[in-house]
């Protein structure tokens, strides 16, 4: 026996006895608790994206303290040893990197490397971190200052520290 539409519209129960299932009806009221729930969710992700950003500063404070200062101690060749080593502070002042080394731990010693302005909005706030590395396999540790997604060349001449120039940086690309 073949079932036609006018018998589905007539009869509201399968050939097996179970009642047809009535998709729900799509109201105003309906649609409207959508869309609250909608804003509700993207204003709920607006909150939260302003409370991770204050925390991440936050937690940049106690890691690297209001002016973001970062500390290292290696063995790069400037009157130390390994009993002594050389210790290096980056800071942050107000977008200036500036880095103190100090050979030795003789603090009557110290040098001052000047790194680049840091341009934009809240780059007061941005740490600034060192990494020790023989860059151009030459035996003496160079110094590479992290600045967000980027790294900054300091080779390592006799323990100075000077600014990797455009053809030893060449140089390095290809070695890698």
């Amino acid at each position: 026996m073949a079932v036609t539409s006018k018998d589905l519209r007539n009869n509201t129960r399968l050939s097996s006895g179970r009642p047809l299932p009535v998709p729900p009806r799509v109201g105003v009221n309906s649609m409207m608790y959508l869309i609250t729930g909608l804003l509700a969710l993207l204003a709920l992700y607006a909150v939260m994206g302003n409370v991770v950003g204050w925390g991440r500063e936050r937690l940049d404070d106690l890691r690297y303290g209001t002016t973001r200062t970062f500390h290292a101690q290696a063995v790069v060749g400037s009157d130390d040893s390994p009993v002594t080593p050389s210790h290096f502070v980056a800071m942050n002042l107000n977008r200036q990197v500036v880095i103190f080394h100090i050979p030795g731990g003789d603090s009557a010693k110290t040098r001052v490397i000047t790194g680049p302005y840091l341009f934009g909005a809240g780059e007061d706030k941005t740490p600034v971190l060192l990494d020790f590395v023989d860059l151009n396999n030459d035996g003496a540790l160079d110094m590479r200052v992290m600045i967000k997604n980027e790294a900054i060349v300091y080779l390592n001449r006799g323990g100075n520290f000077e600014p990797i120039s455009a053809e030893e940086y060449v140089q390095l690309m290809l070695k890698q």
